[in-house]
């Protein structure tokens, strides 16, 4: 969710400065502009001489002004970046002992890791993500558990079996995980 929220913020204000670049340009060359532009002809300027020279006794005033829209500029690029990085692992890196290594699909791998814990006893679903590197990944589980599950035992046949299995197939030295668990709502039982 705070994805699609961070695509359409980032969207409009794109859209908004864009129109706001077109339209300065559009005026700095002489077409005609909508009556609500607060800048009336091609020689208009965004700062007053007034304004510009208000502070210029204080030498502080223009570098400290520069230094904040580059800081914006930065946390701007910074954060249309961030919009392309990937959060989920598309490959792992499995190390076959003659120094050429394969490549396992991280979505083969999340797969399997959530249908051996959906398989667990107890466990109504399961959702894996990985994330980390290549060659050393990681895991985020989130498992819905029924309400007669034990939390504990889930984690620790988690554990045992399937983080080991995966870890032991893809011959990994190390597969972290954080393990996130929700207990499935019921009704109250009636108790007569």
């Amino acid at each position: 969710m705070i994805r699609v929220v961070n695509r359409v913020l980032l969207a409009l204000i794109g859209l908004v400065l864009l129109c706001a670049g077109g339209l300065v340009l559009a005026q700095g060359v002489g077409w005609p502009v909508p009556s609500w532009w607060p800048y009336g002809g091609p020689h208009d300027v965004l700062l007053s001489r007034v304004n510009r020279l208000r502070w210029r006794g204080d030498g502080w005033w223009w570098p400290a002004v520069i230094a904040a829209l580059a800081v914006v500029v930065v946390l701007a690029l910074w954060w249309l970046l961030a919009q392309f990085r990937r959060s989920r692992l598309a490959e792992v890196l499995v190390d076959t002992g003659d120094g050429e290594g394969a490549l396992l699909r991280g979505h083969a791998l999340e797969h399997v890791l959530a249908s051996e814990a959906e398989s667990m006893d107890g466990v109504a679903r399961a959702r894996v993500r990985l994330t980390g590197r290549r060659g050393a990944p990681s895991v985020r589980l989130r498992m819905l558990l029924d309400p007669h599950a034990a939390p504990g035992e889930a984690l620790r046949r988690l554990a045992r079996e399937a983080l080991t299995h995966a870890r032991d197939s893809a011959n990994l030295k190390a597969l972290p995980a954080q393990v996130r668990l929700r207990a499935a709502k019921h009704r109250a039982e009636r108790v007569t």
